[in-house]
């Protein structure tokens, strides 16, 4: 059985452009897909935040509205409560790679707040990448990204390809011209290749070790690309 690290926000909040916190964490539905899947096909799950702290569930994304309905919505929260390995993260600062046979980063707003000037978390992607061990990151996931960035000052994902939250689905769910920044443009800014597929719908994107998903409906088939990477 190998070992795959979730690397998850420890943020409960994302400052917005005018000072305020907006209450937010990891998306339940893309550490739960990706996880039930990881465990199924046999593999353990270490969960990993910076400072090792518990990581938060964005408390909307609990709703009925975001699960297919209340028994979406119950089953999600069940699955939650089965995870055992959020309860006793360990600290991002202390991983070792070598431990690890693929990492994955779920998202939420949550990453946009702290993984996306996490020096130990950027370290550890440019790690993954130069590895070559398969690299999973969903939806707002990508944020951590930016943090990727070599000596000479480039991002480590420059020219790669990926999939990621994109400005119109910022937009679409109102909090666009709240955000300080926005995550699509500021990753074509550090040089990364974004693919944006239509707002919502299941987009996932490989480039050689990495696999991205655009938004929750990606975590599935994002899991499901991983796993081809492992067998």
């Amino acid at each position: 059985m190998s070992k795959i690290l979730f690397v998850m926000t420890g943020a409960d909040h994302w400052t917005l452009n005018d000072g305020t916190r907006h209450p937010t964490g990891f998306w339940a539905e893309e550490a739960v897909a990706p996880y039930e899947a990881f465990k199924a096909a046999g593999h353990e799950i270490v969960v990993a935040t910076p400072g090792g702290v518990v990581p938060p569930v964005d408390k909307g994304s609990l709703a009925a509205e975001y699960n297919g309905g209340p028994e979406g919505a119950d089953r999600v929260a069940r699955a939650l409560a089965g995870m055992t390995e959020l309860e006793r993260p360990i600290r991002l600062e202390d991983v070792v790679l070598d431990d690890y046979a693929a990492v994955f980063y779920p998202g939420g707003h949550g990453p946009m707040e702290d993984l996306a000037v996490d020096a130990a978390s950027g370290g550890l992607l440019i790690d993954a990448l130069d590895s070559g061990k398969p690299l999973g990151v969903v939806c707002h996931g990508p944020a951590a990204l930016l943090a990727a960035v070599r000596e000479d000052g480039a991002n480590a994902f420059a020219g790669y390809r990926v999939a990621a939250f994109t400005d119109a689905e910022e937009a679409q769910g109102g909090l666009a011209d709240k955000a300080k920044w926005l995550l699509q443009s500021r990753l074509v800014e550090a040089g990364v290749d974004v693919r944006a597929g239509e707002p919502w719908a299941p987009n996932v994107v490989v480039d050689r070790n990495v696999v991205t998903g655009q938004n929750p409906a990606s975590s599935g088939p994002l899991a499901a690309e991983l796993l081809k990477k492992l067998a």
